[in-house]
């Protein structure tokens, strides 16, 4: 009897190293689990801190797109480089707007929302006092008025003010840059207006390392 009641006992030794490879299997299934959802968290591929891409803060000295729902309406108290209602900013002529500058130059032209108008306020200022240039290779003289508008806050005015002088002159070298044949043109007044939109970014982002102006305006066009 003593013989044939031990024989069961390599068994249970069998069951046990079954549950022993069991558990060890478990306990690697689920480290492994954990090891790579800290790598996922880690990696930004999940949700959650640690490495990965972290959003850029803004920066609060920087100029803001206005929205067209917090524009300044005429009437509403706007200073002198507040925003007055204004829908699109394109057309011809003297007083037509330009396309703005070309994307790569990060100025934030508003973007066209079909037959809702602008995304984005119009932000104008009219420089003070005219400009007069000799045009070039002419006997002829231009003298214009000028008025920009950005879709930015008054930051980039604030910006124009402070570097008027600068300005100033960029404006005065592109009029003496100027042709007869562009000057007499509704197309060659657009090209203008592009190129001194593009002379005042310049100088803005030489000085301040943001330009933000979307348009230039004809408030007075003389030759003589």
């Amino acid at each position: 009897m003593s013989d044939t009641e031990a024989a069961p006992a390599p068994k249970k030794k069998g069951k046990m190293k079954m549950i022993l490879l069991i558990v060890v299997g478990v306990v690697v299934l689920l480290g492994g689990g954990i090891g790579a959802g800290l790598y996922a968290a880690g990696s930004g591929l999940v949700g959650g801190g640690g490495g990965g891409k972290h959003e850029e803060k803004e920066d609060p000295n920087k100029p803001h797109l206005v929205p067209k729902s917090e524009q300044k309406r005429a009437g509403e108290g706007g200073g002198e480089g507040g925003e007055h209602g204004g829908g699109g900013e394109g057309g011809g002529g003297e007083h037509g707007g330009g396309e703005g500058e070309a994307k790569e130059e990060h100025v934030g032209a508003p973007t066209p929302r079909g037959s809702g108008g602008e995304e984005y306020a119009s932000n104008y200022y009219a420089m003070e006092k005219e400009f007069t240039a000799n045009l070039q290779n002419s006997i002829h003289f231009v003298q214009v008025g000028v008025a920009i508008s950005t879709p930015y806050d008054d930051k980039v005015i604030n910006n124009l003010k402070t570097n008027d002088i600068a300005v100033r002159s960029a404006i005065l070298m592109t009029l003496g840059d100027t042709t007869e044949d562009q000057v007499f043109t509704s197309g060659g007044k657009q090209q203008l207006q592009k190129r001194l939109a593009s002379a005042i970014n310049a100088v803005l982002k030489e000085k301040e390392g943001f330009g933000g102006i979307s348009n230039v305006y004809f408030t007075n066009f003389v030759v003589q």
